[in-house]
């Protein structure tokens, strides 16, 4: 059901609203981590390789589509937050619309593009064929990743955090199960692995639209609801494309990070893929609660309710720091062990290069936890800028940790590059929310969200 971020305890919503995404995110990483051991164990570690050498070049396409999703997002919640019901079936319109448009056009971009890209990244000859088999076919279900985050997005917006959980799950269960007959039974190789992916993807977000028709009146859309108002469409422009942009410039940086993995060989890919895996798991506390302070910061700045969101904020950020302890001492005391179940037989080398890469992120963890939390709360208000330019500076520390510090300190060079993008994304998305809190811009975000004619 829709839920009103606008009144009750702060604290209270918010973990009433995180809790349900957590639950879904973990899920997702859990079938994720299913799916890679399966490629990792019955078809090769270098199988594994290849899907791990394309998960860059997917971000860069995928983070692409995810932020433009949620940034228009952003104007229903506000729409929602501010009582707006025709507001909020206008934009959804508007949403599907330049979905479609962007889908279309991101789908020719990144297939026409794929081999280049993989030779340009320093992709080892003996993985590289594999991993474009891989990547064309995600590339290929764009449209399932577009339409699944556009109504997901547009639930959370509402304040649904529950109904998402539930068709990702059955889409997680689905997808192993594809897995299993694609890789063992068809013997499809890794193009089967990106097959299952896309195809329970799609399967999810056709069930969660026939549940939106079925259960939200406020989602019922007339033909009224898709007239082009420009000054509509160029709002939910403002806030997806830096979004989207800003993924995306984090993502350039990520691929210049693996084309410097890739000099060290398929082995050390196979570790920092692996190692990924353990970091995205304990991870998504952060996320989601960034996720979560996107909604809250949304409705309630379409209500007008500054107050909240200070509040919010601040416990959010309590929150997130007991979730960063929590998941880098996961990291140092049971992440090497995980990482090897990805492999039927995973050297010591393989475990130790992917301890090393957890110890080090961990001790991190917190400045993750800022970045995650100020960047979306800006975004979701309508302040893109600033997330943006956080992008390029996480981009510029990535960059130049993956081509300095390698010749200097070999891997542990690598380990270092993503800690030191977070650290230069967050130190200005804080400087900006503290600058708008003692000058009180947040009032004039809420100004600059009224609609022409909205009082």
């Amino acid at each position: 059901m829709a839920k009103d971020m606008t009144k009750g305890t702060p604290w209270k919503l918010i973990l009433i609203f995180f809790a349900p995404t957590l639950a879904g995110n973990l899920f997702q990483q859990l079938y994720s981590m299913v799916d890679t051991i399966i490629v990792g164990r019955f078809i090769s570690v270098e199988a594994l390789a290849a899907v791990g050498a394309t998960g860059f070049i997917s971000f860069l396409v995928l983070g692409f589509a995810i932020g433009l999703t949620g940034g228009f997002s952003v104007i229903t919640a506000q729409r929602f937050g501010s009582g707006d019901e025709e507001g909020v079936r206008r934009s959804v319109a508007v949403c599907i619309l330049l979905s479609v448009i962007f889908t279309v056009v991101l789908t020719a971009l990144s297939t026409a593009t794929t081999m280049p890209l993989l030779r340009l990244l320093n992709t080892p000859d003996n993985i590289i064929q594999d991993a474009a088999d891989y990547i064309n076919v995600i590339y290929l279900g764009i449209v399932a990743t577009m339409y699944y985050n556009m109504i997901a997005g547009i639930l959370r917006a509402l304040g649904d955090s529950k109904t998402p959980l539930y068709f990702l799950i059955l889409s997680s269960l689905v997808n192993v199960g594809l897995d299993l007959v694609f890789i063992i039974n068809l013997d499809m190789g890794v193009a089967g692995a990106a097959w299952a992916t896309v195809l329970s993807q799609l399967i999810s977000a056709v069930l969660c639209t026939l549940w939106c028709a079925k259960k939200y009146p406020i989602l019922h859309l007339k033909r009224e609801n898709f007239r082009v108002d420009w000054q509509f469409v160029c709002s939910h422009l403002n806030v997806g494309v830096p979004m989207a942009f800003q993924f995306s410039v984090t993502a350039v940086g990520c691929l210049v990070l693996q084309s410097a993995i890739n000099v060290f060989g398929s082995d050390v890919i196979a570790s920092f893929t692996a190692a990924g895996k353990v970091e995205n798991l304990v991870t998504q506390p952060l996320g989601t609660m960034g996720t979560t302070m996107a909604v809250y910061c949304g409705q309630n700045l379409g209500a007008g309710r500054i107050d909240r969101i200070r509040k919010g904020l601040r416990d959010s950020m309590i929150m997130s720091m007991i979730f960063s302890v929590a998941g880098a001492a996961i990291n140092f005391f049971w992440g090497g062990a995980v990482t090897g179940l990805f492999m039927d037989q995973p050297t010591a080398q393989i475990i130790g290069y992917a301890q090393q890469y957890l110890n080090t992120i961990a001790v991190f963890f917190p400045f993750l936890a800022v970045l995650y939390i100020y960047r979306n709360a800006l975004q979701s208000m309508g302040e893109s800028f600033v997330p943006l330019m956080g992008g390029v500076g996480e981009f510029l520390a990535r960059l130049a940790a993956a081509l300095i510090l390698p010749g200097l300190i070999g891997y542990a060079g690598i380990c270092l590059a993503s800690p030191l993008a977070w650290i230069a994304a967050a130190v200005p998305l804080t400087a900006k929310y503290l600058a708008m809190l003692k000058k009180g811009q947040l009032q004039k975000l809420y100004e600059r969200s009224r609609l022409p004619g909205e009082e």
